[in-house]
């Protein structure tokens, strides 16, 4: 029992010291990486900072702004002066100040104008380079802004004014990598004034920003934030002073990966150890029990395999058994699959019977006016006009072209598809299930509002089984409507997130059970109608999830129902 005890105290202590050694070692990673991140961003914020102190030098020594100070040159060039190198540069403002702080030349919108008394103007005045950051109120909020200035001097080192720049702190965020860790700069007042995390802009360090709490391990600062999902919450705290631009650099590098790794070795030691102490108890166990094992060692192999035996039989039977029903399984699927196929065939000629009747007048007006036309041709040739006859021949060309796209139309709709999802038309889709129910639609006086876009939309699926699902839901739009004024129908199509959106809406009294609409042989028209069989809507149901969408039916608010068919747009098959 001793012996046990101090086993594990001393698996306890090796285990822990091996994972403070990986936490220590994972910490002193991160922190050489932390602080090269740091200096990156340090060097890259007083950079691009610097340029504008720069650019206020240089201006600081052109001829036209001395003049414009010295002697009261030409203002209009120095505003060009100004204006051009603000314009280059991305500058907010650039101006030239006299020693009252009067802006003698200005960029556009300049406001740069202020007590000579105050940074940055107070040293530049004095003829050193100023430097400051401010925040400036505005219509959107505060807007932060880094201003130089630096003096301009006559030729016995009189200082006679200086040129002022200002750019915005936004203007440097924008350009910072994406993937970089949360680093912030703050000012004298202890506020968050540049920052590549924008819940972090102006926020004040003292007050806790966000909440953190902060411990010293082995000389380092680690925080535990309470942030967003934005800041780690677990970080190597580490800081910079930048005394050129008056801010101290501060960055975030999360530390959890190195928690996370010293209690792995942690686990790991300590399961190595339990193993190898746990190997050595089953060995002298297994020394102390070899004699007793040798001796009841044959009648225990005997029965092991008795019991292997049975086992076995029981095995080959519960094989027989699984491969019996997973042959049942395959033909009672196969079957479902053909009743399936069936059945959605069985609705198209159903939906085509339906539309037998308009069918019929859709061909014979064409038929009748071919027949009139041609005897007309004949007419014309006996008088000789050959132009009015040709005109004839034309017309009666352009008819049959439409049977023949009706009758197109029509041998498509009916074939039975069974071949693999492609991409579809479904622009083209729509204007085919439009002419074929056109007669149904004509004889309910129901007027259709759609405008079928400029170009295609190709969705995934299969043709003819989507054209039977808009020929179902424009066949139950206009039966809905039935005893209804007015009977419109709206049809529209636009995008839906990643997907293509499908909607049809009409003006008949709604849906009485929304939840049960695409059960099959639901239905709610009247019984022993010819077209209430209830499968329609299910069977459209099946289609869209066999391509991988999704068709909803509801109520509209202001009356009738509103049926929503998504599918997946060309290209996207591989998401979907």
């Amino acid at each position: 029992m001793y012996r046990l005890l101090a086993f594990v105290i001393a698996a306890a202590l090796l285990s822990g010291s091996v994972g403070w050694t990986v936490y220590r070692a994972t910490l002193d990673r991160l922190t050489e990486r932390g602080e090269a991140d740091l200096s990156l961003a340090a060097d890259r914020v007083t950079g691009q900072l610097f340029r504008y102190r720069e650019l206020a030098v240089i201006l600081s020594r052109h001829p036209d702004l001395e003049r414009l100070l010295i002697w009261g040159g030409d203002g209009d060039g120095a505003r060009v002066v100004v204006q051009s190198m603000a314009d280059m540069s991305g500058a907010s403002d650039v101006a030239v100040v006299d020693r009252l702080g009067h802006v003698a030349a200005g960029s556009d919108g300049s406001s740069l104008a202020r007590d000579p008394a105050e940074p940055p103007l107070d040293r530049a005045l004095n003829g050193a380079l100023g430097t400051t950051s401010e925040i400036v109120s505005g219509p959107n909020g505060p807007r932060r802004f880094f201003a130089f200035a630096a003096p301009v001097q006559t030729e016995v080192g009189e200082v006679v004014g200086a040129v002022m720049t200002r750019v915005s702190v936004a203007q440097i965020e924008d350009n910072w990598p994406g993937d970089a860790p949360a680093v912030f700069f703050t000012d004298g007042a202890n506020r968050v004034f540049v920052t590549n995390r924008s819940d972090l802009v102006l926020a004040d360090r003292s007050e806790g920003m966000p909440s953190y709490s902060e411990r010293l391990v082995d000389g380092r600062e680690i925080w535990r934030i309470d942030g967003n999902r934005y800041l780690p919450a677990r970080a190597i705290h580490l800081e910079r002073d930048l005394p050129t631009i008056g801010l101290s650099a501060e960055i975030l590098i999360d530390s959890s990966s190195a928690l996370a790794s010293a209690i792995l070795w942690t686990l790991i030691t300590a399961g190595a150890l339990v193993s190898f102490g746990a190997i050595l108890f089953f060995v002298q166990q297994k020394r102390a029990a070899l004699a007793d094992r040798l001796a009841i060692e044959a009648a225990a192999n005997a029965e092991l395999e008795g019991r292997v035996a049975d086992r076995t039989r029981e095995l080959t039977g519960a094989n027989e058994n699984l491969r019996r029903e997973v042959s049942e399984r395959k033909e009672a699927e196969a079957a479902l699959k053909r009743a399936q196929d069936e059945l959605v065939q069985a609705g198209k000629l159903s939906a085509l019977g339906q539309m037998s009747a308009g069918i019929s007048h859709e061909l014979n007006q064409p038929l009748m006016a071919i027949r009139s036309f041609a005897e007309n041709g004949e007419l014309f040739f006996d008088r000789g006009k050959p132009e009015a006859a040709r005109e004839n021949l034309g017309r009666i060309s352009e008819l049959a072209r439409r049977m023949g796209r009706i009758i197109q139309n029509l041998r498509a709709f009916a074939r039975q598809e069974s071949g693999p999802i492609t991409d579809v038309d479904l622009v083209t889709v729509i204007s085919a299930a439009l002419e074929m129910t056109a007669d149904k639609i004509t004889r309910h006086e129901v007027a259709v509002d759609y405008t079928p876009p400029e170009n295609p939309v190709m969705v995934r699926g299969g043709e003819v089984r989507l054209q039977q699902v808009v020929v179902n839901l424009i066949s139950n739009a206009v039966d809905a409507m039935g005893g209804s004024t007015p009977r419109r129908m709206e049809i529209t199509l636009a995008p839906a997130g990643p997907n293509v959106r499908l909607t049809l809406r009409d003006t008949g009294p709604g849906i009485a059970d929304p939840e049960r609409v695409f059960d099959p042989f639901y239905t709610t028209k009247e019984v022993g109608a010819a077209e209430g069989m209830g499968l329609g809507l299910s069977i459209s149901y099946g289609l869209v999830q066999s391509f991988g969408g999704a068709i909803r039916g509801s109520n509209h608010p202001k009356g009738g129902a509103v049926f929503t068919v998504e599918l997946v747009p060309s290209g996207l098959e591989a998401a979907a």
